[in-house]
């Protein structure tokens, strides 16, 4: 019997033990996504005769003679599914990687379910959004609606203000424009990576890695005979097959950022997990199992688990073998990557000085990024010769930028393209996938696949580094510090990928956000044999802040003074040297605009406001057994990355009248897409609709650093600024030209120019342009220098049980200084998710390594990432600033939400029940033990 898939009958018949998935994406149902493929993310959701399965763990055999409704059937013709268009109008998405399974299984939903969604979409996962949009996308409220209880929803966001104070117009500035991806994300027909028919890929290979059981070996030998016997398989890379270059997996502008540490294979393996070996076959079946048949002898090294131990005296060294000056590595054979030791003024004074001293070592642990889409790339070698790579990566130009260097290839050989990515959050500022599937290509000129598992994930990524910081503070009674002292040790893993960039920023803003004239830091990034540590959302900055806003908390109960009040004593104000490791201040950050003030009361305001409304709810007596406390954190974050973040963009006026932006930027959720689209449109007086946004092609602009650092619209967003304001120029003066009405009244609006009385139709603009030779394409470029800062403050108010260590989120605000918001809607979307990765990190998530050097959670239902359930709704305020330095007003604001959250809860907590949790995850668990023994943090 066939099956039916979305009204037409398959031809096709499943293989055996096939999945209904992968049978659904070779038939062309791209929309069906994989985001674990062991039922527990729901991104594959499909309808079998009208019921929502997850069709990863669905046998394809079973749907014969049943009807498959696939995203891309939900819609009839008659127009959009009702909850496709609730979706479009919340903007229930963000990246779009679980949007289609979402929908799915919401489009089932009778009033009923509607109203329990925390039970009813415990099946569906997002890592983007924070779930408040997808709750009002399936409940069908609008974007300005938030339901029956307005302060259970959140409240509205304020304070976006255009430069002028004015209303925003429809599509610019200030507007809540739609995402342009937003119909082919609700769809199904939007493209990530992989979503590439079969017939445009003819002779696709697929490969799978062998990765090493042991944490620390030297391969022997290697035996390619069996694998090579198993049918299908077409040819095994080993260590002798690849590039002999060493490289960072990491991709920063400048690549000496990173420790040369890798190769692609290699013939030691440092961590379990470590690629051996690349199995190519003509089907994914046929590549396992070649990597199961393949034989590997190992000589076994002894391996180093704990940085503490690491940098003993006689621990086992990881990377003894490289030369310290060529490989930009600390110290090789003390395991050290990078360091840095500081000391402004005196700490001995200052702690002489202090009336209150706070000591306490604060630990954070690895988390996983879990983006919906893992890391995938496909690369072949076009009739022209020149290797073509597409590409799951938030860096597609420094991706090309190291494939160069590693095959040693011209540059105009190579083309990277990133389609849609499925999330990133740092994860996908590495190579991880592409190098392997160029040298397959390469060698043997057909088009090559790799896919991660979530396992591989897990195991063989990257993660955020785990920091163990040993702190002293102290404070006088007049509120003010006196002394910061830190000692912290970071666990790079088995390599040095990021391990620089991340201890030095995480020692950066965390401190100079502080005025304090003594304050010491000794710093070490440490060689583990574990699975590597990378870039993620923070990039240091949240592991550092937990242990100081945490401090600032004691030291402000220690002499007796409000924690908020002692932060507005002790935080920098413009005019003030921002200062962590340097006795002067980078020279090239400054305060483009101040909020932090605002920040800090728009919380305490808003906390009092929701005790007062549970109070007259009569909601604040929840029994004896609870105790309740409120708690708050600040951050701030430079506004781009240092040294150096350059974008070119290229916007242009087209035939038809609509305008064109080039740019490098990748999207993933973040969002730049639309602020392109909105700046271009603010300077060339048109709609965010009227915008065509093309990007993430290394053939489409000179260049981009990448979408990581929240550079999208404070970098990439300036160069789009400046190519769109002086083709509105030329666009002008070709009207003038025209018309002869002098420049001055000239103006630009929707789909014209208005010359006086006359209205020339940009049409005709654009016939005359080329009949006088004038080109209506113009070039913006941007190097992310002046920076700025930006600042968020988060605060809780909850309550936790003496008797089990349950914990309540009460009320959860968080304030953020972003300038003026080019988008307010999509800027609390990147707010609220932030939030809920950070609650995830704060209270649950956590990459468990065992005495041996094992991953043990290496499948979702093992790491739990927040679900609907899980996450309280957050109420976002805005604070009224306009910055000098970015574009027009605006500053970065995707990872720093994510950065004061989880201080801010252990804070709160604190407050609570008098217990100082300086260990993260804060696990009901470790509540309920330290509430049973009453474990106060000695002072």
């Amino acid at each position: 019997m066939a099956i039916e898939i979305n009204g037409a009958a398959s031809q096709a018949t499943p293989r055996p033990g096939q999945c209904l998935r992968t049978f659904l994406r070779e038939q062309g149902n791209f929309g069906v996504k994989k985001g674990c493929d062991g039922g527990d993310c729901g991104a594959c959701t499909v309808h079998v005769d009208g019921t929502p399965v997850h069709s990863c763990i669905y046998p394809a055999v079973r749907a014969e003679g049943k009807a498959v409704t696939t995203i891309e059937g939900l819609a009839t013709a008659d127009g959009l599914h009702p909850v496709q268009e609730q979706f479009l109008e919340a903007q229930g998405f963000q990246c779009g990687f679980c949007t289609a399974g979402m929908m799915m299984t919401a489009a089932t939903f009778d009033d009923e379910q509607r109203a329990n969604l925390p039970r009813n979409l415990k099946g569906n996962l997002c890592r983007c959004t924070g779930y408040r949009s997808i709750a009002d996308a399936v409940c069908g409220h609008g974007p300005e609606t938030h339901g029956p209880d307005a302060h259970d929803a959140g409240a509205d966001v304020s304070g976006a203000q255009s430069p002028a104070a004015v209303e925003p117009q429809s599509g610019q500035l200030g507007d809540n424009a739609p995402a342009p991806a937003g119909p082919a994300v609700v769809t199904g027909t939007a493209r990530y990576a992989l979503d590439v028919p079969a017939d445009q890929l003819p002779g696709l290979l697929h490969l799978k890695l062998v990765r090493s059981p042991h944490p620390h070996a030297r391969i022997v030998s290697i035996n390619k005979a069996p694998a090579l016997a198993v049918p299908g398989v077409v040819a095994v890379f080993t260590h002798e097959d690849a590039p002999q270059q060493l490289f960072s997996t990491a991709q920063h502008e400048h690549y000496t950022d990173d420790p040369d540490d890798t190769r692609v294979l290699d013939n030691v393996v440092r961590f379990i997990g470590q690629r051996v070996a690349a199995v190519v076959a003509e089907s994914v079946g046929a590549a396992e199992a070649g990597a199961r048949a393949l034989e590997v002898e190992y000589e076994l090294l002894d391996a180093v688990f704990t940085p503490q131990e690491a940098i003993l005296p006689g621990a086992p060294v990881i990377h003894g073998d490289k030369d310290a000056v060529a490989t930009r590595i600390a110290r090789p054979l003390d395991n050290v990557v990078a360091e840095v030791h500081a000391e402004l003024g005196s700490v001995e004074e200052g702690f002489a000085a202090a009336d209150f001293v706070h000591e306490h070592t604060y630990r954070t642990q690895r988390v996983q990024h879990v983006a919906m889409e893992t890391h995938s790339a496909i690369a072949w070698v076009d009739e022209d010769g020149r290797l073509m790579v597409r590409s799951s990566s938030q860096v597609p130009f420094l991706v090309k930028r190291t494939l160069i260097r590693l095959f040693n290839l011209p540059e105009e050989s190579v083309r990277v393209v990133a389609g849609r990515v499925g999330g990133g959050f740092g994860g996908k500022q590495e190579v991880l996938t592409e190098d392997l599937v160029a040298l397959a290509a390469l060698a043997l000129k057909r088009p090559v696949q790799l896919e991660f598992t979530r396992t591989e994930q897990f195991t063989a990524t990257t993660t955020r580094h785990p920091f163990t910081i040993k702190l002293k503070a102290g404070a006088n009674r007049d509120g003010y510090l006196t002394a910061l002292q830190l000692d912290v040790i970071t666990n790079t893993g088995a390599y040095g990928n990021h391990a620089p960039g991340v201890m030095f920023h995480g020692c950066g803003e965390s401190l100079a956000v502080y005025k304090c004239v003594n304050k010491k830091v000794d710093a070490q990034a440490v060689y583990t044999n574990t699975v590597p540590a990378g870039a993620f959302r923070g990039y240091g900055l949240s592991q550092m802040i937990f242990a100081i806003e945490s401090a600032i908390d004691e030291l402000a109960v220690g002499i007796g003074m409000d924690p908020l009040e002692f932060r507005l004593k002790n935080m920098v104000r413009p005019g003030d040297h921002m200062l962590s490791t340097t006795p002067e201040p980078e020279e090239d950050v400054h305060y483009g605009s101040y909020g932090l003030d605002q920040c800090v009361s728009l919380v305490r305001d808003a906390l009092d406001r929701g005790k007062e409304r549970y109070r007259a709810a009569g909601l604040d007596d929840l029994g004896p057994e609870w105790l309740t406390g409120e708690g708050a954190a600040l951050s701030m974050i430079d506004t781009v990355p240092p040294r150096g973040h350059f974008a070119h963009t290229r916007v242009s006026l087209e035939a038809d009248g609509r305008f064109a932006v080039d740019v490098g930027t990748a999207e993933f959720g973040n969002g730049t897409t639309t602020v392109h689209a909105q700046l271009a449109a603010t300077a060339l007086g048109t709609s965010a609709y009227a915008i065509q946004v093309r990007q993430s092609d290394t053939d489409l602009v000179e260049h981009d650093t990448g979408a990581f650092g929240s550079a999208g619209t404070v970098v990439a967003g300036k160069a789009t600024l400046a190519a769109a304001l002086e083709l509105a120029t030329r666009i002008q003066t070709v009207a003038a030209s025209l018309t002869g009405v002098p420049l001055a009244d000239c103006r630009l609006v929707d789909g014209a120019v208005e010359c006086g009385d006359r209205s020339v139709p940009l049409k005709e603009i654009y016939d005359a342009a080329r009949l006088q030779g004038v080109r209506l394409a113009t070039d913006g470029n941007w190097g992310g220098t002046p920076r700025s800062v930006a600042f968020n403050v988060h605060g809780f108010r909850v309550a936790v049980n003496t008797g089990t260590g349950e914990l309540r989120i009460l009320q959860s605000v968080q304030a953020a200084d972003a300038g003026v918001v080019v988008n307010p809607r999509q800027c609390r979307g990147q707010i609220e998710g932030g939030i809920a990765q950070a609650l995830g990190a704060t209270l649950y998530e956590e990459i468990k390594v065992d005495d041996s050097g094992h991953v043990t959670t290496d499948i979702l239902r093992q790491y739990h990432i927040p679900s609907f359930a899980d996450v309280p709704r957050s109420e976002v305020y805005f604070a009224k600033t306009n910055d000098s330095t970015g574009p027009l007003g605006a500053k970065s604001m995707s990872e720093s939400p994510f950065n004061p959250v989880a201080p801010a809860l252990a804070n709160a907590i604190r407050n609570a029940t008098g217990v100082r949790f300086g260990e993260l995850p804060i696990a009901r668990d470790k509540i309920y033990l330290a509430l049973r023994d009453r474990t106060l943090v000695p002072n």
